[in-house]
C-alpha cells in the first residue's frame, strides 16, 4: 500500500503510527508544516525503510514562514528529495494571508528546482495560480494532494505531467468522485492525509487507503490487486528520477 501524504507527526503518538507503517510496510511519505518540525522529526525516521519525512512549509502556516524557518528550509533542502507539504491556500481559512504565501511558495521553489524531488502540494482555491508557478519554476513533477479544483485545471495540470494523491474523504463526496473519474489511472496515488480525515468515526490508519483501492476496482473494472499494482507502479515512476538522499 501506498500513503502519500500523511501528517505522522501530528498523530497523538507518532512514533507509534510511524512504526505502526513501518512494520505494515505502508510506503508512506510524512509531510510536515514548518522546516523546523521536519528538523524535529528527521532523527526519529531517518532509519525507517518505509517512511520518508517529507520538508514542509504549509501554506495555512504563512504567519510562522519567518525568516528563520525560511533559511532552515534552505539548509534542509540541499538533503532531502523530499518536499510536502508546500503551495497555496486562497479559501476563506488562508485567504488573508495569500501574498505571504505566494512570496513563501515563490521562494520554496527557487530552492528545489535544482533536481527532481518527490513533492506534495495544497492547492486549495488556488490550483491554476499552483500550477503557474510550477511552470515558471520549471518543476516537472508534484502531485497535488486531495484536489478539489475545477475540471478544466484538472485537465490542464493532468496534460502538463503532474500527479494527484486522493483519500477516503474524496470518494465519500460526490464532487470527489467527479474529479477521480477524471484523473488517469496513471496519474494516480493514495494516501489518507491523517489525522485530518475520519472513517467511521475514527481518525484514518495508513491501511484505510484499501478502501480508496476498492473504489478504484470499481471504477477501473478490475481486480483490487491490479488497482494497488497501477497505485505503486505510479509511484515508482515517480522516484525513479529522484536522487534518493536522505
Amino acid at each position: 500500500m501506498i500513503d502519500a501524504h500523511c501528517h505522522i507527526d501530528l498523530y497523538s503518538d507518532p512514533m507509534a503510527q510511524a512504526r505502526k507503517v513501518e512494520n505494515e510496510r505502508i510506503r508512506t511519505i510524512a509531510v510536515t508544516n514548518l522546516p523546523s518540525h521536519f528538523e524535529l522529526g528527521y532523527p526519529h525516521l531517518k532509519n525507517f525503510k518505509n517512511v520518508r519525512l517529507a520538508l514542509g512549509v504549509h501554506p495555512l502556516h504563512a504567519n510562522q514562514h519567518t525568516d528563520g524557518e525560511l533559511k532552515r528550509f534552505v539548509r534542509l533542502a540541499k538533503s532531502t528529495s523530499y518536499i510536502g507539504e508546500i503551495g497555496l491556500d486562497f479559501s476563506p481559512e488562508g485567504n488573508a494571508t495569500r501574498e505571504k504565501q505566494v512570496d513563501s511558495l515563490r521562494f520554496v521553489l527557487t530552492h528545489i528546482n535544482d533536481r527532481p524531488r518527490y513533492i506534495s502540494l495544497h492547492s486549495r482555491r488556488a490550483e491554476r495560480s499552483v500550477l503557474q508557478l510550477l511552470k515558471e519554476f520549471s518543476i516537472e513533477q508534484a502531485v497535488f494532494h486531495w484536489y478539489s479544483g475545477s475540471l478544466s485545471v484538472l485537465k490542464e495540470i493532468v496534460t502538463a505531467g503532474y500527479f494527484f494523491s486522493i483519500n477516503p474523504a474524496m470518494i465519500r463526496s460526490s464532487n470527489g468522485r467527479k474529479i477521480i473519474e477524471h484523473i488517469p489511472s496513471d496519474r494516480l496515488l493514495t494516501e489518507t492525509d491523517g489525522p485530518f480525515v475520519k472513517v467511521d468515526g475514527r481518525i484514518i490508519e495508513s491501511q484505510d487507503v484499501a478502501e480508496v483501492l476498492n473504489h478504484l476496482s470499481s471504477l477501473w473494472d478490475c481486480t483490487y490487486e491490479d488497482a494497488e499494482r497501477q497505485i505503486e507502479n505510479n509511484f515508482n515512476t515517480i522516484l525513479r528520477p529522484v536522487k534518493r538522499v536522505v
